[in-house]
């Protein structure tokens, strides 16, 4: 997608990649097919009969059919306008499940693009720009169309020759830190497993295969957008060159390469690997995709596409936790912000390391952050500090490649003389990473909320979840104590400072998250058999842990945490005229002006959902089998009662702590009536409110308390949970 909508939220950008198909032309009479081959079930066997039976019992796709308008012997010339003028990238649907309007392709204002569809030896790019026309349109396409019910982009077909097969598939294990490309080996002897999986790499080999140090028989290059301005251009080429010290580890010279894409050259052109910068209407993330031929997981080319905004998010991070400018007005000018600036750009470094490293093959690995700061692979959050009663930025991010890093590139791309000597070293790295302690955990035990390993979290530092919190929870003190007029420049409007304000209240968030996995939680690696002499297998986290981990997330829930400086808050003006609310402002109950009330509301609410995910709360109610000192169920509802609703009204922020008093029961309610709850762990909830009820009717000495034992009384009446509370969604935080 050459020319995109430009809004993440509909996740349609300029350089995205569609899918990639193995297909074939083939002729029925008048008419050329176009047919996406079956890569999923296979058979490996030389017998041909063997071959065919797969590839007659599972169904091929023609996604494309052509008249034939003209012949010349074996040559057959079609006309392929109608399907370069298609939805082939299914943007009608995406617009329709985004809930952006109807659309449908529109053939008289659509054209083929002669400027980018040109021929070359092994690949065929063809262009057109194509128009949706549509009826309805929703909120995002409203924000960055001129006319919502045209949609005109620009979609680029790749017709790729199908390479060589000197390329050598390389095997996938899980602890390699690649993705795999998979499929059904259908004759396979029958001990075997039918699964076959191996890992995307790019073509890599030495010109003198015995040499220590040698250069590549072709280098991978990567090639930056022309169009990124500096300093950010040369922060994307530096972190994007950090891989050569991975090649240069496992003994290649200069196999790692970037360059700026050259004029006449198409970034949608098959042969350029390259790294875009994409505008959008809101910050988003950033991506790296590959053309992956699915025969051999072979990477055909790596295609990083980086948002424009994110360094721009990242400023406003560093300027909001530092606060560099006079409170009196005196001339910017005279204020060094280099250091906020160079934050910005160090994380913009990272980012293009990481996207590049998606391109490479590799995948996240959310472990690293763990063990020191060990693989760009992971989300880092700033590692900023306090010093001196202030906040430095010196160490927010780090610099060049982590070990993991290392290691995962010598498993992919080393150099071996034969498939037997490749074997045995490919395993003794797998054993010499698990020596050092590598540890590894990518998206799918670490991405979700309710997610149980406590060794793989988005966005966190450290090994020990609850002292970095106490720690990050420091940094959020004294920036929010040093927060306001300082925070903006000269001339800047009082009421951008909510914005400004967001991420640095929220700054404890994502370490918040992973506090949260050591309740209920357990510790696993992607172990095979064979590993370890003996297996290590799943172990519960000690409930000492769980239990510092609770006390640490309710301390969360507290008024003294929670508050926002009566000072800043007025400082916080409803929107000056010719600005407006956003996504990136707090959702109040109080109208224009700023409501720090729901703002305490949404963080707290944060903590609580975390904290009452159904999936912890089952494991918590089966720990106790395991681990006979673990906190249950009962352990955990009493807590967090006595330390919201017991504690009585807090009398320095009385209608805070009233709004976290009643968000706690509307949550504790509500997460009773998951569907994914245990029944006898939805019993012990209730059992744990019924005594709660009797404290409120027989020892509550207030109001708001009777007022909450009515709630309970009709909730057990009517069988249905009657609360009008709304929980006020945060800001949005990743990407960071």
């Amino acid at each position: 997608m050459p020319q995109g909508i430009g809004s993440n939220d509909i996740g349609l950008d300029r350089g995205q990649l569609g899918d990639t198909r193995l297909v074939k032309f083939e002729r029925f009479g008048n008419k050329v097919l176009l047919k996406q081959l079956n890569t999923q079930y296979r058979a490996s066997s030389s017998n041909l009969a063997e071959q065919a039976s797969i590839d007659e019992a599972f169904a091929d796709s023609v996604i494309a059919g052509f008249p034939v308008v003209a012949t010349d012997d074996d040559v057959v010339v079609i006309d392929y306008t109608a399907f370069l003028l298609s939805d082939i990238h299914q943007i009608s649907q995406r617009l329709t499940r985004t809930k952006q309007g109807s659309y449908k392709v529109d053939p008289k204002r659509s054209g083929v693009f002669l400027k980018r569809s040109k021929s070359f030896p092994d690949n065929t790019e063809l262009e057109a720009l194509v128009t949706f026309g549509g009826s309805k349109p929703g909120e995002y396409v409203n924000q960055v169309t001129p006319d919502p019910i045209s949609i005109s982009v620009h979609l680029h077909h790749s017709l790729v020759k199908l390479p060589d097969t000197d390329y050598q598939p390389r095997k996938f294990v899980p602890f390699s830190g690649f993705w795999s490309v998979s499929y059904q080996d259908y004759s396979v002897p029958i001990e075997d497993s039918m699964t076959k999986q191996f890992i995307p790499r790019h073509r890599l080999s030495k010109k003198q295969p015995n040499a220590d140090m040698s250069e590549a028989v072709e280098p991978i290059i990567y090639y930056l957008d022309p169009g990124i301005p500096e300093p950010v251009m040369s922060a994307l080429k530096d972190g994007a060159l950090w891989w050569n010290e991975a090649f240069s580890a496992i003994g290649y010279k200069n196999a790692f390469q970037v360059k700026v894409l050259p004029e006449d050259a198409d970034p949608m052109d098959v042969r350029y690997n390259v790294i875009q910068w994409v505008h959008r209407a809101t910050r988003g993330w950033s991506y790296g995709s590959s053309v992956i031929d699915p025969r051999s997981g072979e990477i055909i080319k790596g295609h990083v596409t980086l948002g424009s905004l994110r360094v721009k998010q990242d400023y406003l991070i560093a300027l909001g936790l530092t606060s560099p400018f006079s409170a009196d007005g005196a001339p910017d000018d005279q204020v060094d912000t280099s250091k906020q600036k160079e934050m910005a750009l160090a994380r913009i470094r990272q980012l293009s390391a990481h996207e590049v490293g998606h391109t490479l093959g590799i995948a996240h690995n959310f472990a690293a952050s763990e063990y020191g700061r060990e693989s760009v692979m992971d989300y880092p959050h700033p590692l900023v500090s306090v010093q001196d009663g202030k906040i430095s930025l010196d160490n927010a991010y780090d610099v060049g490649m982590g070990e993991w890093d290392k290691y995962v590139v010598a498993y992919g791309y080393q150099d071996y003389l034969d498939a037997n000597t490749e074997q045995q070293g490919l395993k003794r790295l797998v054993a010499d990473a698990r020596a050092k302690g590598f540890k590894y955990q990518s998206d799918p035990d670490s991405r979700q909320s309710n997610a149980a390993n406590v060794e793989g979290h988005l966005w966190d530092n450290g090994a020990d979840p609850v002292k970095e919190l106490s720690r990050i929870s420091e940094v959020r003190e004294v920036a929010m104590a040093n927060f306001g007029l300082k925070t903006i420049k000269t001339g800047a409007t009082l009421s951008s400072l909510e914005e400004t304000f967001a991420p640095i209240y929220l700054l404890h968030r994502y370490q918040l998250d992973a506090v949260a996995k050591l309740i209920g939680g357990v510790s696993y690696e992607y172990e095979s058999k064979g590993d370890y002499a003996t297996a290590k297998g799943v172990k519960v986290v000690s409930a000492d842990q769980q239990k510092s981990a609770l006390a640490a997330m309710l301390n969360t829930l507290h008024s003294d945490f929670l508050s926002i400086p009566e000072s800043l808050a007025r400082l916080i003006t409803p929107k000056a005229y010719g600005e407006s609310r956003n996504r990136e402002s707090f959702k109040g109950r109080t109208g224009h002006t700023f409501d720090p009330i729901s703002a305490a509301e949404s963080a707290a609410g944060y903590s609580l959902n975390l904290l009452l995910k159904a999936e912890r709360l089952n494991r918590i109610g089966q720990q106790k089998e395991q681990l006979k000192d673990a906190p249950d169920l009962a352990y955990l509802l009493t807590e967090l009662f006595q330390q919201s609703i017991k504690a009585g009204i807090d009398k320095d922020y009385p209608q805070l702590s009233k709004r976290v008093n009643y968000l706690v029961l509307d949550q504790v309610v509500k997460a009773m009536q998951q569907e994914n709850l245990a029944p006898e762990v939805r019993g012990e909830i209730e059992l744990q409110l019924i005594d709660l009820h009797k404290w409120l009717k027989n020892k509550g000495r207030n109001a708001h308390n009777k007022v909450m034992a009515r709630q309970l009384e009709q909730y057990w009446r009517l069988g249905e949970w009657k609360s009008q509370f709304k929980l006020k969604p945060m800001p949005p935080g990743s990407p960071i």
